[in-house]
This record gives structure tokens, sequence and C-alpha cells, in this order.
């Protein structure tokens, strides 16, 4: 092959791989322009109740009015989350199947099961919607008034009292282990499948704490069937005002702040997940988001995928830390 004759091959080839990747271009801002067409499934990995289904529900109606779309809130819990999570993997990455991810489970369980049926590249971010700092709560029958007659209570009774969480792995198990550790007392552990469930057996006494997100517990302090001891985080919760903070309790450095965002199954065109993304933007920013989201106990806080993704790697190393340190065991 004489040299005219490999450049015009070379000029063909170049020429084909152009015109494909112009096609595939295209094909994605075609996509994007379109999307969404049809209604989305938003997976839940939790039951219905609790932070996480909340922040499902408080975005689904205002991303319908955004995008002209039917939004459709799918609780699939079960599994510490891995059934929800492997179905979202498994999906079509086309936009319209996406996960509503639950901090714990997103970065908690990688470091708990080493043969999950899904990892963290198998998911994309779009967006970061929630977050909710941590209550303290206990039955009206542990005799303390306060964190500091609590924490007291404990000692002076170890391994008497047992605590609610919403499965194994979830941030209401590593979080109270967590305080296990900086309290040195000790409670024995009740997973279940979400808060729902978790808080019927606070509320009738047959597991005495809980520590888990606002939605769960706010409407139970506020009337008095639980016991607010502290909100652990920098600042006092609207809805439970009279509730101190960790720190204001005499508890320093005890802060527990879970999350949710939402991703998209990987390979998910990246025209389609920014465009995604902006819609959940302008979906949290409608003035009746907030509403709802205050009177579930939730605050919204966007990030963009970029950033969601720095907040998952930090995560992640932070529980890989705290679950070696806990010597929390997947069950």
């Amino acid at each position: 092959m004489n040299a005219f004759t490999q450049t015009s091959t070379l000029r063909r080839l170049l020429a084909g791989a152009s015109a494909a990747l112009l096609a595939s271009l295209a094909t994605s801002a075609t996509l994007a322009q379109a999307y969404p067409s049809k209604p989305i499934n938003l997976i839940v990995p939790n039951p219905p109740g609790g932070f996480v289904d909340a922040s499902a529900r408080i975005l689904s109606d205002s991303l319908a009015k955004v995008t002209g779309q039917a939004v459709v809130v799918d609780n699939r819990g079960g599994g510490s989350g891995n059934v929800a999570y492997q179905a979202v993997a498994r999906a079509n990455p086309d936009g319209y199947t996406l996960l509503n991810s639950y901090s714990a489970y997103h970065v908690g369980n990688p470091n708990l099961t080493p043969k999950l049926p899904w990892a963290q590249k198998d998911f994309v971010p779009v967006a970061l919607i929630t977050v909710a700092t941590n209550v303290i709560a206990v039955h009206p029958s542990v005799p303390a008034k306060n964190l500091g007659e609590f924490i007291s209570h404990l000692k002076a009774n170890p391994g008497k009292l047992s605590y609610a969480s919403q499965g194994n792995g979830s941030l209401s198990h590593i979080g109270t282990e967590m305080f296990k550790l900086q309290t040195q007392t000790s409670m024995v552990h009740i997973p279940y499948r979400g808060s729902g469930p978790a808080l019927q057996d606070v509320l009738s006494g047959q597991v005495q704490v809980f520590i888990t997100t606002p939605p769960s517990v706010m409407g139970q302090v506020q009337v008095g069937k639980l016991k607010g001891l502290a909100v652990a985080g920098k600042t006092r919760h609207p809805g439970l005002p009279a509730v101190p903070t960790t720190a204001e309790a005499g508890l320093k450095g005890f802060e527990l702040e879970a999350w949710v965002g939402i991703f998209a199954p990987a390979g998910t065109p990246a025209d389609v997940v920014s465009k995604l993304s902006s819609q959940i933007k302008a979906a949290l920013e409608l003035p009746e988001t907030k509403t709802r989201a205050d009177g579930a106990g939730v605050e919204l806080r966007y990030l963009p995928p970029a950033a969601l993704d720095a907040l998952v790697k930090k995560d992640t190393d932070f529980w890989a830390k705290t679950i070696k340190t806990a010597g929390i065991k997947a069950e």
C-alpha cells in the first residue's frame, strides 16, 4: 500500500469515526431535549414512613410540576436497602428509573457487605435533595429528663435497654453504635425493616430508644408520646425548638446527619442527567416544596452531580472508619 492509499484510508476511517461520534452526540442531545416524555419511577429503599420515604414524596409532586410528567414513588424495602439498589442498578439507563438513595445504605452497605448485589459504580449521581439531623428519642418509661440523666441511667444499667434501627447498616444503627462508643454505654440492638415498624415498638415501650431523623419521631415528641433528649446537629431543629443540641446537652462532638440523593443507573446519558438535575433544583425551589419539607422536619439541600459525587466519596471513607471502630458486622 503506497503513502497516498494509506492517507486516503486513514481519512476514511477518521471521517467514519467523526460521523459516528456526531451521530451519538446528536442522539444524546435529542434524548435530553425530549426528556422526560413519560412517567418517572422513583424507587425508595424503605417502606412508607420516615425520612427517606418523606424525601421522595416531597420531591415527587414538585418534580411532576416541573417536568409535566408523573413521578411515581415505588417503595421497595428489605435487605437493608439492597432490594431497591439492585433493581435500579439493573434498570434501563434512560432516566426513567431513579434511586432515592439513603446515605447510610449508599456509603454504609459497601463497607459492611463485601458481596453486595450492586456497587457504587452502578449509579451516577444526579442531585442531593434533603438532609436531616438525628434526634435522640426515648420512651416515656425511661427515667431521664435530659441527655445527661439518660447517659447516667445507661451506665447504671448496662445492656438492659434496647434501641431500634431501620435495619442493619442504617444510620440509626451505625449512629447509635457511635453514641455507645462515645458515652461508654451498652444497649441491645433491635433492627427493623424501616422507620415505621421500628417506631411502633418504641411507642409501645417494647424498645426504649430510637436515634433517628425528625420525620420519624417529631410528631410523637411534640405530643409527648416520646421524649426528645437532644438533636445531634449544630443547631436546634425548627420543629423541636425546646430540644437542645447534643453540645448544649453536654455531649460535644456527637453529630449525625443523614442525606437523600437521587441517582440514575450507570450509563444514563450525561445530557439527561444534567437536565434532570436542573429540573430537580427547580422543583426544590418551589415554595410549596419548602412548606411540605418544613412540615415533615426535613431540610432541603440541593447539590449538583459533581458535588454529590464528592460527598459520597467523603462519607464512604468516614463510615469505613466508623464501622471498623464500632465493630459493626453485616447480618
